[in-house]
Formats: C-alpha cells, sequence, structure tokens
C-alpha cells in the first residue's frame, strides 16, 4: 500500500476508522469524508501518527444528501490525481422513519445511495488508477430481505432492522451490477459483511434499538477484528482482480438468493440512477 491513495468514508470511529489507521500504517494515504469537523481532526491526528510521512485529508460532507455526496466526490477527484482503492464503510440503523430533505427515506439515503453516488464521482479517477479496487461493507443481515421496487422508501411499512437489512442488501446488489459494468477496466469491486462488531453503530437510536444494542455489543467481536476484512480486500494479493464477490470476513461467501438477483441488481441501479439524477 506504499504511496497509494485510499478514500475512506465512516473512518471517524469503528471499523472504518481501524481500516484506515491499518492502511496508513501501511504507507497508504488516507483521504476520508467526515460530517463533524472536531472528530475529523481527531481522526488526522490518529492518521498522522499511524501514517506520518503521508499527507492525509478530511472533507466535509453529509453523506445522507446525495447533493452533498456529489459535491465532495467532485471536491475529491479534483483534487486526486489517482485514487487507488475507494472504501464505502459510512451506514447506520434508525429506529424510526426520517426522510431526507431530498424525499428520500435515511436509512436507504445513507447505506445505499451514498455508495452509488460517491463510486459514480471517482469512478473516472479509479478506471485511470487501475488496477484500484472499490470496496463496500454490506451485513449479513440482507439475509431474509426483499426489496419492493414500488416502495424503496419504506412508506407502506417502516420496521428499522428490516429496513437497515434491505439496504444492506442494496450494498451487495450494488457490488454486483458495479462488478459487472467495471468488468475490463481493471477496477474491481467486492463487498463484506465484518461480522457482528462492537462499534458505535446503533447509538444514535431510541426506543427498543437503544435498549437491545448494549446487549448484542457484549456478545459482538472488537473492530479491529471487524476491520480485518476491510483490510483484506482493500490491500491484499490474494484478491487481485477477483471482482463481484461477497465475503463473510475474509472469506467468499455465498449471500441470498435475493443479493445474487442479477435482474434485481440491473434494476436497482436503475431506479439509483434516476433518484440521483433527479436530485442533481
Amino acid at each position: 500500500m506504499q504511496g497509494k491513495v485510499v478514500v475512506v468514508t465512516g473512518a471517524t470511529s469503528g471499523i472504518g476508522e481501524v481500516a484506515a489507521m491499518r492502511l496508513a500504517g501501511q504507507g497508504a494515504r488516507i483521504v476520508f469524508i467526515a460530517r463533524d469537523p472536531a472528530r475529523a481532526e481527531t481522526t488526522l491526528a490518529k492518521l498522522r501518527q499511524a501514517g506520518p510521512d503521508a499527507a492525509h485529508r478530511a472533507h466535509m460532507a453529509d453523506l445522507s444528501l446525495m447533493a452533498d455526496t456529489r459535491r465532495v466526490a467532485a471536491e475529491i477527484a479534483a483534487a486526486e490525481p489517482r485514487i487507488d482503492v475507494l472504501i464505502n464503510n459510512a451506514g447506520a440503523v434508525f429506529d424510526r422513519r426520517v426522510m431526507t430533505s431530498e424525499g428520500l427515506e435515511l436509512t436507504f439515503a445513507l447505506n445505499h445511495m451514498a455508495y452509488f453516488v460517491l463510486t459514480e464521482g471517482l469512478k473516472a479517477r479509479l478506471v485511470g488508477s487501475a488496477p484500484a479496487r472499490i470496496v463496500s461493507t454490506a451485513s449479513a443481515a440482507h439475509q431474509g430481505a426483499r426489496l419492493d421496487f414500488e416502495d424503496l422508501q419504506s412508506s407502506r411499512s417502516f420496521i428499522a432492522l428490516g429496513v437497515y437489512g434491505r439496504s444492506k442488501l442494496c450494498n451487495i446488489l450494488f457490488t454486483r451490477e458495479l462488478a459487472r459494468r467495471l468488468a475490463g477496466t481493471g477496477v474491481t469491486a467486492n463487498c463484506l459483511h465484518p461480522g457482528v462488531v462492537a462499534t458505535r453503530f446503533g447509538d444514535n437510536t431510541g426506543g427498543l434499538l437503544r435498549l437491545v444494542m448494549p446487549l448484542v455489543k457484549r456478545l459482538s467481536i472488537s473492530p479491529e477484528r471487524g476491520a480485518e476484512a476491510i483490510v483484506y480486500l482493500a490491500a491484499s494479493a490474494e484478491v487481485e482482480g477477483v471482482s463481484g464477490l461477497y465475503f463473510a470476513k475474509c472469506t467468499p461467501a455465498t449471500p441470498s438468493a435475493a443479493a445474487r438477483d442479477d435482474a434485481a441488481a440491473a434494476r436497482l441501479w436503475e431506479a439509483s440512477e434516476r433518484l440521483a439524477g433527479a436530485a442533481a
């Protein structure tokens, strides 16, 4: 990873922060997107300790907004002559249905559309830097989920963990279609389930979820272990040229039947293009 440029979302805490530190320690220059300036400065200070020879950089944006994601992608593309790895990792679960100012349900907006819009905005840089990699954090929570293309914004029913699971299904379908579209460019796209990790994930929820999350975290693995799959897919020679796969930790795994539906993957891509275009 010496001298390589890695763009990371969700790098100010949890597995994203651990992965960023490890990659910086291997010689990578980390460019990350954050929403909170104070936390961004804290992460920058840690990165400078982990990889003191690289000019790590933070960009500020609200990734739940497509316009802001598109803006920050353009800023990064303009500032970075090359991008070797993009790590889509930012995500959250919400206990109630909240709509963004752009008319999207917040879970769908942050967990899926941010991946889609940011990747589209940086794709030309990644292709121009090939061989390059795109790594997206999905989850085993996709198991049992199904997409209702007539209700991607969960207006008919909102059950927090069900909506989260659908967003993680979107991550896998997005990766499959992205890999298909990138075939022959030298850019690979893979996604992963990091394991159930004890992080800040779920801390912003209320109600029953807020009561359940501390119990879940007691049975969870550490962020250090959870970050292993991200680092593996970003840096390991073992996955050079491997694309379109879902990994459980560091091992290729078979996702659900719904996550292997290539027609649904193409349909989700088309729907995402329409949504992103409407907000342009």
